[in-house]
């Protein structure tokens, strides 16, 4: 059961961060309101969160997962593929000392971003992106294999449309997990029951599965309906503002 969350809201020059995708600039104010339903939503699903200060310093803060993979009592802080993210670990790491016992990091040459870390039970499967690379993907498997923990390197390069793994799928709990086209005949996900996102709503992929409820963007009316016929409790939030930024649900909290 997942009972705590980090959390860090936007800061005043979010609109200034990274991004490849081209829906315009993000409306701050408007990100400020989304994010406090966010964290309204983790506090619905039972979650106590730790909320971090904005960090003007860098624009992508408030996409805190990317810093760190989070496991039991062990944390192992990230190297973005990103040169403009690499002071976000850093900035959380102190907070993560104090909450876990036991720490790793990934060292140069590897760079790891959280966004390309699924984990499914104690199985994790890691997405060759160009934010990871090989040897983080080989660093954080290793880091994984001493906590008990399998792991699956997936390459994404070369999909169209996604920047991470968790881009295009997310686990449900009870052996399901939501997937895009792209990945619905990969032979490593041959063992799970598919719910596979209808063309046009890939970004509804990204979701949370927060103890007795499910976290969905909202906007996806076909995603949403398979869910709830699954019967699922849904929480649907509006995630437009981050979105423009390559942001979605996953990426706003480190859950444990």
């Amino acid at each position: 059961m997942l009972t705590h969350a980090l959390v860090r809201p936007p800061s005043a020059n979010f609109a200034d961060g990274l991004t490849s995708v081209a829906l315009g600039k993000p409306d701050v104010a408007r990100a400020l309101e989304q994010h406090a339903c966010y964290c309204a939503a983790l506090e619905q699903c039972g979650l106590v969160l730790t909320r971090l200060a904005a960090d003007a310093d860098f624009p992508d803060s408030a996409f805190v997962e990317d810093t760190a993979i989070v496991t039991g009592d062990v944390a192992i802080l990230t190297r973005p593929g990103a040169a403009a993210r690499a002071g976000e670990v850093a900035r959380i790491e102190p907070t993560l000392r104090a909450i876990f016992l036991r720490i790793h990091a990934i060292a140069t040459p590897g760079t790891l971003d959280g966004g390309d870390v699924c984990r499914i039970e104690n199985h994790c499967f890691i997405g060759l992106s160009e934010r990871t690379n090989e040897d983080g993907a080989r660093q954080l498997a290793g880091f994984l294999a001493q906590e008990g923990c399998t792991s699956t390197a997936i390459d994404i390069r070369g999909i169209r449309g996604i920047l991470h793994l968790k881009s295009g799928i997310s686990y449900l709990g009870n052996g399901r997990i939501a997937l895009i086209d792209a990945f619905a005949q990969h032979t490593a996900f041959r063992n799970y029951e598919i719910v596979q996102v209808a063309r046009g709503e890939g970004y509804a992929a990204n979701l949370l599965r927060l103890n007795d409820h499910v976290v969905i963007a909202a906007g996806f009316p076909k995603f949403e309906a398979a869910v709830r016929a699954l019967g699922y409790d849904v929480i649907a939030l509006d995630m437009s503002e981050f979105r423009k930024m390559d942001g979605a649900l996953t990426c706003l909290s480190l859950r444990f």
